[in-house]
């Protein structure tokens, strides 16, 4: 445990950022996991529609520094393809 007042502090905000930063993974990985059920499933117009969630969600995560903007790009990249192959 930290003894010193600004050893304290600093337990406090990583676990604060810890939360925030789990809860933007979660998201960015919960959409491109729907994104790839629904069009497997073959719905395309549902799926354009969670392309742009998609989208959103992985900005948002490179934006606060989740992930690096090329893991960013490579994932918008690999859900677009999604989109082509099977649309």
């Amino acid at each position: 445990m930290p003894i010193t007042a600004s050893a304290k502090k600093a337990l406090r905000q990583s676990v604060r950022r810890r939360v925030c930063n789990l809860t933007r993974s979660n998201a960015y990985k919960t959409a491109v996991k729907e994104l790839k059920k629904i069009v497997s499933s073959g719905q395309i117009k549902e799926a354009q529609k969670l392309l742009a969630k998609a989208y959103k969600s992985i900005d948002k995560a490179a934006k606060t520094g989740v992930i690096k903007k090329n893991k960013a790009a490579r994932l918008k990249s690999a859900a677009a393809k999604l989109l082509v192959i099977k649309g």
